[in-house]
């Protein structure tokens, strides 16, 4: 965790401060759960998304197998070409 510093108008520094007593938490808290949930998404939504993701494409037959086209590439004179060797 890194330590930041921010400017805040009083209106507010005191609606943090007035709802961080009255949850029993820190305003610290209350900005870092504001800035995960603007800009990072809610967990759960994330964890959703990376579960809905798992297996995507098992049992896709028309797409080739994977593990030979990465084979394929490595054999052949691609990365001669690109190293420029």
């Amino acid at each position: 965790m890194r330590r930041t510093q921010l400017y805040l108008d009083d209106d507010l520094w005191n609606a943090l401060r007035t709802r961080a007593r009255s949850g029993g938490t820190t305003m610290s808290e209350l900005v870092r759960d504001a800035i995960r949930e603007r800009y990072l998404g809610k967990l759960d939504e994330r964890k959703t998304a990376m579960h809905a993701a798992v297996g995507l494409w098992k049992g896709r037959h028309d797409i080739g197998d994977s593990t030979a086209y990465v084979r394929g590439l490595r054999r052949g004179k691609r990365l001669r070409r690109i190293s420029g060797a």
